[in-house]
C-alpha cells in the first residue's frame, strides 16, 4: 500500500502574517489611585468608554484620546507593572501649541514646547524619542515630527505631544486621506490655503481650479508625498 506526504494546507490558501491586520487599540496604563486617574483622565477631555467594577477584586476603566483609534485602560488587577512606570506615550497633533494651550485651560501641567539638539542626544534631561537634550521652543524650521512638550498623570505615567503635520513617504496610502477630526481637517486646510495663495502668486493669475489643487496639496502632505508647486 503506498502513501502520499500530503500537507495539511494543501488544497487550502495559506495566509501569511503579512495579510493579516494587527490592529494597536488598547494600551494598559499602570495607576495606584482608579478614582483618581479616572478624574485625571476625564478633564483631559477623553471619552469613557466604560466602567467595569464587580465591585470585589476586579475593575477596568477604558478612555480614549480625540480622534485615536487606540484606547488606555486602567484598574485594578490589572497589571503587575508598578504605577507610574508607563512612559513615552505619543499623543500625535497636527498643531502643538493649541494641543497644549488645551491642556492648561483644563488645569494640567505641561512642559514648555521643545526640540532636540540636533545630532546630539545624551544630556542631562528626561529622555524622548531625540535623545535626553531638550532644547526650549519649537523646532526652528517647524519640521513635522520635531516638536514636542510632555506632561505627566498623577502617578508619573509620561506622556508626549509631538506634531505631525507632513508623515514621512510610505508612512500612509498615498491613494487615500483621513483626518481624524474635524479641527484636523480645518488645519490641513489652512495650510493648503497659505501654499496656494504662495502659488498664485509665482503664476501671476488665479486658480479657478483651486478645489482640485487644495485636495492634491492636502493628500501629499498626509502621505508624505511630493507636494504640488
Amino acid at each position: 500500500m503506498s502513501t502520499k506526504n500530503v500537507s495539511k494546507d494543501e488544497g487550502t490558501k495559506s495566509t501569511s502574517v503579512a495579510d493579516l491586520d494587527m490592529k494597536l487599540e488598547v494600551v494598559v496604563i499602570p495607576v495606584s489611585d482608579v478614582d483618581r486617574a479616572k478624574e485625571f483622565y476625564s478633564r483631559l477631555g477623553w471619552r469613557l468608554d466604560a466602567d467595569h467594577d464587580n465591585n470585589n477584586d476586579f475593575r477596568v476603566i477604558q478612555f480614549t484620546p480625540p480622534g485615536s483609534a487606540c484606547s488606555i485602560i486602567f484598574g485594578k488587577n490589572l497589571t503587575a507593572a508598578a504605577p507610574g512606570s508607563a512612559q513615552g506615550l505619543y499623543l500625535i497633533v497636527a498643531d502643538i501649541e493649541a494641543a497644549r494651550e488645551n491642556l492648561l485651560r483644563r488645569g494640567v501641567k505641561v512642559s514648555e514646547v521643545f526640540h532636540g539638539a540636533g545630532d546630539v542626544h545624551a544630556g542631562p534631561d528626561e529622555p524622548y524619542l531625540f535623545g535626553r537634550i531638550r532644547v526650549k521652543g519649537p523646532d526652528p524650521a517647524h519640521g513635522s515630527y520635531r516638536s514636542f512638550a510632555s506632561f505627566r498623570d498623577p502617578d508619573g505615567n509620561g506622556w508626549l505631544f509631538q506634531e505631525i503635520t507632513t508623515r514621512l513617504p510610505g508612512r500612509i496610502d498615498g491613494t487615500t486621506t483621513t483626518f481624524a477630526s474635524a479641527n484636523d481637517l480645518a488645519r490641513a486646510f489652512r495650510r493648503a490655503e497659505a501654499a496656494h495663495a504662495e502659488h498664485e502668486k509665482r503664476t501671476g493669475q488665479r486658480d479657478a481650479n483651486w478645489p482640485d489643487w487644495y485636495a492634491a496639496y492636502m493628500v501629499a502632505e498626509a502621505s508624505g508625498a511630493k507636494l504640488p508647486k
